[in-house]
């Protein structure tokens, strides 16, 4: 795994995961990589039929080597088949959820992003999730000991 959106595991109930490829320029794939990228901040959006990832930040692998005009936090085409991009669609639109990056991670020499649609949680589902990882926390120290 080359980066991750632990926050989203937080804020967001994951109900569904996908798997992108991303459009990429050559450099981007080397800081990749090389574990620069950020997914923190990062959503993806839908317009025209086709699927967006805007402020995943990529700092440039060589600054030297990088184009003048390069922008870390730039707007990424993802690559979807138009059945998923259909489906996301419907589901973002009718029930008002959202769509947000997980996981940026390499399968078979190619980089993917994992995708989820994810309801937004409240403040008491969030409490809850803290209260059962202290909890598990708390079990795992006991049972070392």
């Amino acid at each position: 795994m080359l980066a991750e959106n632990k926050k989203a595991f937080f804020d967001y109930e994951i109900l569904e995961t996908y798997e992108a490829g991303l459009e990429l320029l050559g450099f981007e794939v080397k800081a990749i990589r090389a574990g620069r990228a950020s997914l923190v901040g990062a959503f993806v959006v839908i317009r025209g039929g086709e699927a967006y990832i805007l402020n995943m930040q990529v700092p440039p692998y060589q600054p030297g080597n990088t184009p003048a005009d390069y922008e870390p936090a730039r707007t990424r085409k993802l690559l979807l088949k138009k059945s998923e991009i259909s489906e996301l669609i419907g589901k973002t639109e009718k029930t008002g959820l959202t769509i947000v990056p997980l996981k940026l991670y390499n399968k078979h020499n190619r980089l993917k992003l994992e995708i989820g649609l994810a309801r937004h949680k409240k403040a008491h589902d969030k409490r809850a999730s803290i209260k059962k990882r202290d909890t598990e926390r708390e079990i795992g120290h006991r049972l070392k000991r």
